[in-house]
């Protein structure tokens, strides 16, 4: 598929990360830190100019054009950090990882880098094409939005709680923006039209007649939601240093990671804990009665989420720069990477069956349009 025009110009405009990131890594070798600050503030302005430039009033009808751009601007100065410090010559974010942020050098920070520079990048690309022509990305962009909030929700109180914290730098105040914006997007995103659903109110109704056995991908996706819930509970409390035989022979035997000093996987055990459980029994819900109109949406956020965050777990936990002892062994690599790609792979499907057959979600027609769709027939 041909990405629309101005998504051309937003890949010129990201690609400036080459030069961009050069210059300050040299620059970095010979000024002192804070002219290297004021060096970076200048380009941050520039950037916010050509980004201007490069709209030409031509989508300010969406004001998310320009946040899009900005980030896939970062996405590209992540995927570099992340091929640097996986040794591929790219030398170009050195002064950044060393000087600033440590912390991406973990391979937690290693994992989130790829994903915003590959997962993050491609939909920027595809998000502001769409608006560039007016077309619908609302499910695009609550998958983005789950996402990056996942990451924020995990990594920043990961540096303040894991062994990096004393190495907390002035650059890591540029998390700020990264948790305010998700807030303003997800309002922007969650107003949008949802767009035709082509179903008549006969078909809703019929749809809302069958029990949960009658839709066995229904019934398939609830067994999942209920046994990711006690998987769920048990990494809990497992992070949480339960006491119990089980746990203690999963957390040395398993999955030595989440003991990992780094606390990023302790961090994002709890947030499952906290956020992803009762997602989870809520969706269980959704499953059994009709008309749970908020499901499809939050489907779309949870995958993004839970994506993101198995893809950096599953990463990190058999990755070289994680200390061998916290490594996943490798009798049991497969059963755990099989199992956490489980997890992640079920909030999929249950999105996708939300977007492709949304019938059963929607609300039940009022007696008045009932009556008349009868008319009609």
């Amino acid at each position: 598929m041909e990405l629309p025009a101005l998504s051309g110009k937003v890949i010129a405009f990201s690609l400036t990360a080459f030069p961009v990131c050069y210059i300050l890594n040299r620059l970095s070798e010979l000024s002192h830190p804070l002219g290297v600050a004021i060096l970076s503030a200048m380009i941050l302005v520039l950037l916010f100019v050509a980004i201007s430039s490069l709209a030409q009033g031509k989508i300010s009808h969406n004001p998310l054009f320009a946040v899009f751009t900005l980030f896939s601007f970062a996405s590209l100065v992540d995927l570099f950090i992340a091929l640097q410090e996986d040794g591929y010559g790219m030398d170009f974010m050195e002064f950044y990882t060393r000087e600033r942020e440590p912390y991406l050098r973990t391979a937690h920070g290693i994992f989130s880098c790829y994903w915003d520079g590959i997962v993050h990048y491609l939909l920027y690309l595809i998000m502001t094409g769409a608006i560039a022509k007016r077309k619908r990305y609302r499910s695009l962009g609550l998958y983005w939005l789950g996402s990056l909030v996942m990451s924020i929700m995990v990594f920043v109180p990961g540096n303040i709680l894991g062994k990096y914290s004393s190495e907390l730098r002035l650059s890591f105040l540029f998390n700020i923006p990264y948790m305010l914006i998700p807030c303003w997007a997800g309002l922007h995103l969650f107003s949008q039209d949802r767009g035709p659903t082509g179903y008549t109110a006969n078909m809703i109704i019929e749809e809302h007649k069958k029990g949960l056995l009658q839709r066995p991908w229904d019934l398939a996706l609830f067994i999942y939601l209920l046994l990711a819930g006690l998987f769920t509970i048990f990494r809990g409390l497992v992070v949480l240093d339960c006491p119990t035989d089980s746990c203690f022979i999963y957390v040395y035997q398993y999955e030595p990671y989440l003991r990992d000093p780094v606390a990023y996987p302790k961090v994002q055990m709890l947030v499952f804990l906290f956020y992803a459980l009762p997602f989870f029994i809520l969706a269980a819900y959704g499953l059994l009665w009709p008309g749970c109109t908020w499901l499809p949406d939050w489907a779309l956020v949870f995958a993004g989420a839970l994506g993101q965050a198995q893809f950096c777990h599953i990463g990190a936990s058999m990755h070289p720069h994680t200390p061998y002892t916290y490594r996943t062994p490798e009798d049991v690599w497969s059963f755990l990477f099989i199992l956490n790609l489980l997890y992640a792979v079920g909030i999929h499907l249950l999105a996708y069956r939300c977007l492709r057959w949304p019938a059963f979600f929607l609300r039940p027609p009022t007696f008045d349009q009932h009556k008349e769709n009868k008319k009609d027939c």
